[in-house]
């Protein structure tokens, strides 16, 4: 979320999620995916989002749902939600109930809410808008015996639970418009050994259908996922099934919602209601639209020709040929090799001393790389030892207070537990600093990847924070709401932001207090990503400007002129490039460019 400095932040709006069951359910995952993306945060109009779980069915009841809703009513009474997102039907139920004593004022947005089942869609009031999700098993069926014409029976699994029992219900009602022309066989609540037997003895006469299930005869339990991929793998007939999460487990597929698309669906909602549209004012869809999606690794397995599936199937995991892939670049690469064959031969010695050349002069540039991190510990020692002095002093304090309960006598677990915490949380803190610095200060050959441009320029700044309180200096960070991935060394780009935001700390050292504010940025750029430092120094002089990355120019009195000019080679070699902007008595801004992963590659010369 963008940062501001103090007096320019605008109030931030506040999004509570509530999921229905628990966090790594697939579903939720996808939903959380497509929420992220969607939800507009901006500098004139920041979002916080936060994230909640009923863990529905493991917990239930009247005095759950009580216990939940004044936890959340007072954990949540100092920042109370403006809009509240309900996943799935037992999420917006709770809400519907709880809703007097859950900060009534804010409006709802439901998401993936199934609503035909098992009871009827309630009636909203104005203010809960959002779209709800039909299941099409029907449609996946229709589409099955259009593939598998031979089948003459379909196997329906389902679970033991009681949302497995709503499922049985719900297909043995879809299922029935079949009778007569498919011989429908229910496989419900069955021990994990029989369903895996079951389905090993089916042959090219059947078709398998489950919306998954959560819980066997025998007790164990499944995510919904979790058992398709035991029944995809166990099954020797097809598997379709009922949700977009389902594809990738080994089953062919089914007319399903996007878990994805409803949570994108959702943030849009939330954007325009933030954008002042009243919620009845929402020209909002009746339901989700269901789409084919299918695995094509399974449509090849069961003898689905590729002509055979509908040009509007969202169609996963296609891998293209060597010859479809690379047709044209195979047709030249061949031709140009051909051509040059001699000339290839004529330049590997030649290429052979160049990059003897090159290798060396990278070490020298890592080696001098290297010492500068080195020099910028150094410069920091202080803030260091100080940041990891605290946590290690707090968990000396809280081990004498425990020390202290244990030998009362008395019964105070829950004192200890909350002593344990405490330590727990100290100790990560503790671990977060030197993990940080132990990054900035390896010396190892650059290892090429895709990094979160923003997550690097917050690693660099939580080390610097300690060092920007000792100088009694505003450290601010102002990250893009959607981010971009870069190729290249994380730790060399962290670098290059330490010794720019070290430099910006040095240029407001004297001034006033409100001008004491150095501001780390991410932007995106037409063609890639900007990080930016700013600061509201002196100044540089208009002279000195064409010469600031020279090796061994410095406008410092004690500088040595060498973190600029390591910094512009890093960020050139990165397929970027480094400019800076400044204006007498009122500030400078160094911008840092660099091209998204994908555009750009690193060059050869990166330092190690």
């Amino acid at each position: 979320m963008l940062l501001a400095p103090a007096g320019m932040a605008a109030d931030a709006r506040n999004v509570l999620v509530l999921y229905s069951n628990g966090r790594l359910v697939p579903a939720n995952v996808d939903v959380e995916r497509g929420l992220r993306g969607s939800i507009r945060d901006t500098a004139a109009r920041p979002v916080d989002v936060f994230t909640e779980f009923l863990d529905y069915p493991e917990f239930v009841g009247e005095d759950y749902e009580d216990t939940v809703a004044t936890y959340l009513q007072r954990k949540y009474a100092g920042r109370p939600p403006d809009v509240i997102i309900a996943v799935a039907r037992q999420s917006l139920d709770f809400l519907l109930r709880q809703r007097a004593h859950l900060f009534p004022g804010a409006p709802i947005v439901h998401t993936a809410a199934f609503r035909a089942y098992p009871q009827p869609f309630p009636t909203l009031p104005a203010d809960v808008v959002g779209v709800p999700v039909e299941y099409d098993p029907a449609g996946t069926i229709e589409q099955a015996r259009h593939w598998h014409p031979k089948a003459r029976h379909l196997l329906v699994v389902t679970g033991a639970s009681p949302r497995d029992r709503e499922w049985e219900a719900l297909l043995r009602d879809t299922f029935a418009q079949f009778e007569g022309r498919l011989a429908i066989d229910f496989l419900a609540g069955a021990s994990t050994d029989k369903v895996q037997e079951r389905l090993r003895g089916l042959d090219d006469g059947w078709i398998v259908f489950t919306p998954g299930f959560y819980q066997g005869s025998d007790a164990l339990k499944y995510t919904a996922r979790e058992s398709v991929q035991m029944i995809a793998k166990a099954a020797n007939a097809p598997v379709y099934g009922t949700f977009s999460s389902f594809v990738g487990t080994g089953a062919v597929g089914g007319r399903v919602p996007s878990f994805e698309a409803t949570g994108r669906q959702a943030g849009q909602i939330v954007n325009s209601l933030f954008d002042g549209v009243a919620p009845a004012a929402l020209n909002l869809p009746k339901a989700m639209p269901n789409e084919l999606n299918v695995d094509l690794r399974q449509t090849r397995r069961w003898g689905i020709a590729d002509k055979d599936i509908p040009s509007d199937a969202v169609v996963q995991f296609k891998e293209p040929s060597f010859w479809e892939a690379y047709r044209t670049v195979a047709i030249v690469g061949g031709t140009v090799i051909l051509l040059q064959a001699g000339l290839i031969a004529s330049l590997m010695i030649e290429h052979h001393r160049r990059r003897k050349a090159e290798m060396a002069l990278v070490q020298r540039g890592g080696e001098l790389a290297h010492a500068s991190r080195l020099a910028i510990a150094g410069e920091l020692t202080a803030s260091i030892a100080h940041e990891i002095n605290q946590p290690l002093a707090a968990i000396l304090t809280n081990a004498d207070a425990a020390e202290m309960i244990l030998q009362s006598g008395a019964d105070r677990r829950g004192d200890l537990r909350m002593i344990l915490a405490d330590i727990r949380r100290d100790d990560m803190r503790a671990s977060d600093v030197i993990r940080r610095l132990r990054t900035l200060l390896s010396n190892k050959q650059i290892e090429r990847q895709a990094f979160d441009l923003a997550e690097v320029v917050s690693d660099a700044c939580a080390i610097l924070q300690a060092e920007a309180r000792r100088r009694e200096v505003n450290l601010v960070v102002r990250n893009a709401a959607t981010s971009g991935r870069v190729f290249g060394d994380p730790v060399q780009i962290q670098q290059v932001l330490i010794n720019l935001v070290l430099n910006a700390m040095d240029a407001v050292e004297g001034m006033p207090g409100d001008r004491r504010t150095v501001v780390a940025s991410v932007e995106a750029e037409a063609d890639g990503l900007a990080m930016s430092v700013r600061d509201r120094g002196p100044g540089i002089a208009p002279e000195h400007l064409p010469k600031l990355f020279d090796s061994f120019f410095s406008t410092k009195r004690r500088g040595m002129g060498l973190g600029l000019g390591i910094a512009r080679t890093i960020v050139e070699a990165h397929g970027g490039r480094i400019r800076v902007e400044s204006e007498p008595g009122h500030g400078t801004v160094f911008h840092v460019s660099l091209p998204v992963h994908g555009q750009s590659s690193v060059h050869a010369a990166a330092f190690a």
